[in-house]
């Protein structure tokens, strides 16, 4: 059911202090895709707990009370953007345009699985398709969960929960052959073939690699889920767009630059923190059209 309009979420603030911070945009930027404009703010899940946030202004956040400590924590409130963006090449002007484009950008903390899962599902579409598909997810397989003043919202499916759905009813939430890869990767996380605490323990190389072994979980996806699921922010996906962005913005007067080529200069020209540059000029390059001229 539908709160009433007179039931509103009870709140707490948090003073937002140095770096600038920007609630709309790092919801907004593609690292998740279930949360909802709601009341001035949005309401959504971390995990399986309810919560409503918003900026009423600049300096300050709102979240339900007694969340204040997971909001901050789930938004990268604690991560010293003044050290990464200085540990930055600071000749490079295009990532700094980037950043004065939106400075408030953040890396969020993801539960591991539910980011593993969503980008197995999210190879080659828009974000408001991952979006779509993210959702009937969640209203099929997760756990229906309600609170005061919010909307009626669904848990992220369980390993076990997808890996017993099936490929059938995986692919009529409009994943096409991604449900297989999605259900035989559950089917392995959820037998224990693959433990996600494990992978944690690991360096970010046996980490990708292990992460690899999962069916649909490639190169890109294992960066995907190391950056914005373990907060290894030495990966730096490269998909299709960010590609493209890349070649149009550090390749301009080469004509000939391999897939291999790029993904070196990404791991060199960046520095140890190129996952929040990565972040940086994915962001900008999909919101001004960068990188779709091919």
């Amino acid at each position: 059911m539908k709160p009433s309009i007179t039931q509103v979420p009870r709140t707490a603030t948090i003073r937002l202090r140095g770096w600038p911070f920007d609630l709309a945009a790092t919801l907004g930027s593609g690292q998740v895709f279930h949360w909802h404009p709601w009341q001035d703010g949005f309401a959504g899940l971390i995990g399986e707990e309810p919560v409503f946030v918003a900026q009423p202004e600049p300096g300050r956040l709102v979240c339900s009370e007694g969340r204040e400590n997971l909001v901050q924590h789930y938004l990268g409130l604690d991560h010293d953007m003044e050290r990464i963006v200085s540990s930055f090449p600071q000749d490079d002007t295009t990532l700094h345009t980037a950043i004065r484009w939106c400075p408030g950008l953040r890396l969020i903390r993801q539960p591991a699985w539910e980011c593993l899962a969503t980008f197995i599902t999210s190879s080659l579409k828009q974000v408001p398709h991952i979006r779509q598909i993210a959702l009937r997810l969640r209203e099929r397989f997760g756990r229906r969960i309600t609170a005061p003043g919010l909307p009626t919202q669904y848990s992220y499916p369980t390993p076990e929960a997808m890996a017993a759905a099936g490929e059938s009813a995986l692919r009529a939430c409009g994943l096409g052959y991604r449900a297989a890869f999605l259900e035989r990767s559950a089917a392995t996380v959820a037998a224990g073939d693959i433990s996600l605490d494990e992978v944690a323990a690991l360096p970010d190389s046996e980490a990708a690699a292990a992460l690899c072994r999962l069916h649909g979980v490639g190169e890109k996806i294992a960066a995907c889920a190391l950056l914005f699921g373990w907060e290894r922010h030495g990966a730096f996906p490269i998909d299709v767009w960010i590609e493209r962005a890349l070649r149009e913005l550090y390749f301009t007067k080469k004509r000939k630059v391999t897939a291999k080529r790029i993904r070196h200069f990404a791991i060199t020209h960046f520095g140890p923190a190129r996952g929040y540059a990565q972040q940086f000029l994915f962001h900008w390059a999909r919101i001004t059209g960068c990188g779709q001229k091919s």
